[in-house]
């Protein structure tokens, strides 16, 4: 009488939440019974196997299972039921519930002749975790029954040991339909078997759909005598699979599955490959094909460095990321962190031990890896473009500014004519931060880190991607700290050689530290030439090469008896004088390049050096000019390259000097439209191109097909080398599976 109650208290408060669920819809309206317990039926030849896929928030009650055969010449067996989750149900009791996946074994006999179909009726019971208990469901499907001498036999290996099962026992494929864009992959796998995860993939059979990436759970690590240490499922393996659909009607889609696994007694089973088909319902929406992943598409550096931040181990992470690092230490955008650290340690003054040095460059390389971590995760989080952030005109004049203070700090120059207060503070400012404490040489580079901001590379956007997509900062922020950690490992290895590497005493002393002066001043230039003109920029180098020239002793007069080293500072530093004069007369003459300073002077009607001209783009502004442009290059059978493009962006005029003007990149181009984005300004419209590529900062170099499409996995970010960026442009261009992808 008790239990007869209590279903009708589950049965009541069904029908109190049917009544009332309309009104709380915008809250969370509840699945369908039929959309909340998923299952596929299959015949084994001697049962009835239901492969059960429910979903999160909901459970099937054990004891309210049940299975009928509707054909009379199927006889059924007990079910064989899995041990269920605990459960203390306010409308039965404690009871036994399933959850996510399980399958249920029905055995069954024939009576008589044995048909081709049978009728398998389900009853069942559940409830959803909002608090509502479905009323008794009943399903009745039609099986399809295998017939005598379908079913494999046992092979029999005796000499590894007795009998192993068929590989469609061992592991079996089943596929089951979540909604209309969306099949979980399932494969059961036999107690001592396993699969091994890299071997696992699956391909569209049927026309008219992409399939997405195959998510795929974490498996555990094995060593094994035929593949080495694998990643391998010893368990049950549950796979969901995005796809794409042309159109949304029902439809039954074919699947090739294709997998290989082992026995833990030594037998290796070679590749399998299984169709299956399922019937998938009418689709809600219709995903666009060229918007969904192609697992056989080709992968970016940045987006496989970002997969790897994702699913590999943390270790793993961590010394590819530091490896970057290094390779990063050696481009223009970090060395000029080297002249800097040199400086703090310069300004010890003669004292300097190997630990001394070493201590204030780990007090630097900490300062610029903490707060560069700090800035990328704040960028992310905050969807800012980071490098834009530390390119406005008047952080890289106060960063100038900062520089011409410690390089008069190195000269001693602050006594010069110069009133006393000021001085003051110029001194004061330039011992806080370079007279060689552990403070001043952190402080110093946190400022430092953010000039290497400037520097998009492969594993910033990675690590930035991860951030901003994922919202996991704690993986994210470690692959940001062992990337700046390897750009400061050369840094170290400076601070602690310094100590034997700068002289102890003496006016050699001094003319280090003068040396590092005029380093200083270079950086200055450096930073200002992201916002003066070409030709200001090259008046710059010129005033600080000729007064390089004079400190060298290239106006000079030497005595009888001057050293050789005298003779040779002189010797330099007369070419130095020379050149700073050439590149003073190029910048007059609107001459931009420091490498070719008189190609802009013209006598007798010609120039007297040609200068190289590099790839002639389209600039546009807003998404609109962009998808003009693209159209217009379809319509003309053209490929299209968009350059995201700074005044700023270091990396950017190394490619426009030395990428862009080689002949076999031209020659590569030559039947694509050539866009150019500028995001000098960074303004909204700016923000608005980046953020619909997923674009962090410039150079970024995105690939268009003839059809207009986006070559995703082609992107290219950083400086790249003219041989290596004429072979990736090739590739972009020709990949036929690609392009037959995005065509689809």
């Amino acid at each position: 009488m008790t239990k007869i109650f209590k279903f009708c208290r589950c049965l009541l408060a069904a029908l109190a939440f049917a009544a009332i669920a309309p009104v709380n819809a915008q809250d969370e309206e509840p699945l369908h019974p039929a959309d909340a317990y998923r299952y596929v039926v299959s015949d084994t030849g001697d049962a009835l196997e239901v492969d059960w896929a429910i979903e999160d928030g909901y459970y099937l009650y054990r004891d309210k299972l049940s299975f009928e055969s509707g054909t009379a010449a199927v006889v059924l067996g007990a079910a064989r039921l899995p041990e269920g989750l605990p459960h203390e149900d306010e409308f039965f009791g404690e009871q036994q519930v399933y959850r996510e996946h399980f399958y249920v074994s029905v055995p069954y006999r024939i009576e008589g002749e044995r048909p081709e179909t049978m009728q398998f009726v389900i009853k069942s019971q559940g409830c959803a975790d909002i608090g509502l208990c479905y009323p008794p469901q009943t399903w009745t499907e039609t099986v399809k029954l295998k017939q005598t001498g379908q079913q494999p036999a046992k092979i029999d290996f005796g000499s590894l040991g007795g009998e192993f099962l068929p590989v469609d026992e061992a592991f079996k494929p089943i596929l089951i339909p979540i909604d209309g864009n969306t099949v979980e992959v399932t494969w059961q796998v036999a107690r001592g078997y396993y699969l091994y995860k890299d071997k696992i993939s699956v391909k569209a059979i049927s026309a008219n759909v992409q399939l997405g990436i195959l998510a795929l759970p974490e498996g555990e690590l094995k060593f094994d005598e035929f593949f080495g240490e694998s990643e391998v499922y010893f368990e049950d393996v549950f796979a969901r699979l995005p796809l794409a659909r042309a159109t949304p009607e029902a439809m039954d889609l074919e699947l090739e599955i294709n997998y290989q696994g082992c026995s833990l007694d030594g037998l290796c089973y070679p590749p399998t490959t299984r169709v299956l088909t399922v019937a998938l319902t009418e689709a809600s929406t219709i995903t666009d094909l060229a918007l969904l992943p192609s697992p056989n598409a080709p992968v970016s550096e940045q987006a496989r460095l970002a997969r790897l931040i994702n699913d590999a181990h943390i270790w793993l992470v961590i010394a590819t990321f530091f490896g970057a690092g290094l390779l990063l230490a050696f481009t223009p955008c970090v060395l000029p962190m080297v002249p800097i650290l040199s400086g703090i340690i310069a300004g010890e003054g003669d004292d300097v031990s190997p630990m001394r040095g070493f201590t204030l460059a780990f007090s630097y390389v900490m300062g610029m890896a903490l707060v560069y971590t700090g800035a990328g995760i704040v960028a992310a989080a905050a969807g800012m473009q980071l490098a834009a952030t530390f390119n406005q005109p008047w952080i890289l004049i106060l960063f100038a500014a900062l520089f011409v203070v410690l390089a008069l700090g190195m000269f001693g120059l602050y006594n010069l004519q110069m009133p006393s207060g000021i001085q003051s503070r110029l001194a004061g400012i330039s011992g806080r931060q370079k007279s060689g404490t552990l403070i001043g040489a952190f402080i110093m580079g946190a400022l430092s880190s953010l000039i290497v901001t400037a520097c998009v590379a492969p594993p910033l956007v990675a690590s930035l991607t991860v951030i901003g997509q994922s919202g996991d900062m704690i993986r994210g922020g470690t692959a940001l700290f062992a990337l700046s950690m390897g750009m400061g490992a050369p840094l170290l290895i400076v601070g602690a050689s310094a100590g034997k590497l700068l002289p102890k005493a003496g006016p050699w002393m001094e003319s280090i530290k003068s040396a590092f002066g005029f380093m200083m001043l270079g950086l200055a230039v450096w930073m200002l030439s992201r916002i003066l003109p070409g030709s200001v920029t090259l008046a710059l180098w010129a005033v600080l090469i000729f007064m390089a020239g004079v400190f060298l002793g290239g106006l000079t007069t030497l005595a009888a008896g001057s050293s050789a080293i005298q003779k040779l500072g002189k010797g330099f530093g007369f070419l130095a004088i020379i050149y700073g004069l050439l590149l003073l007369l190029g910048a007059l003459t609107g001459g931009s390049n420091p490498l070719k300073p008189l190609a802009s002077i013209n006598l007798g009607g010609g120039n007297m050096l040609v200068e190289e001209h590099g790839l002639v783009f389209q600039r546009i502004k807003t998404a609109d000019d962009l998808d003009r442009e693209l159209a217009n290059a379809a319509s003309q059978g053209k490929t299209a390259m968009l350059d995201f493009y700074a005044d700023w962006c270091v990396s950017c005029k190394e490619m426009e000097a030395y990428t862009f003007t080689d002949a076999g990149v031209q020659a590569a181009l030559s039947n694509s439209v050539l866009v150019q984005a500028d995001v000098t300004a960074n303004d909204a419209e700016d923000q608005a191109l980046l953020q619909r590529f997923g674009v962090f900062g410039p150079p970024t170099i995105i690939f268009f097909g003839a059809d207009g499409q986006q070559r995703h996995g082609y992107e290219v970010v950083g400086y790249m080398k003219s041989n290596d960026f004429i072979k990736h442009v090739q590739k972009a261009f020709a990949d036929p599976a690609t392009m037959s992808a995005q065509a689809q």
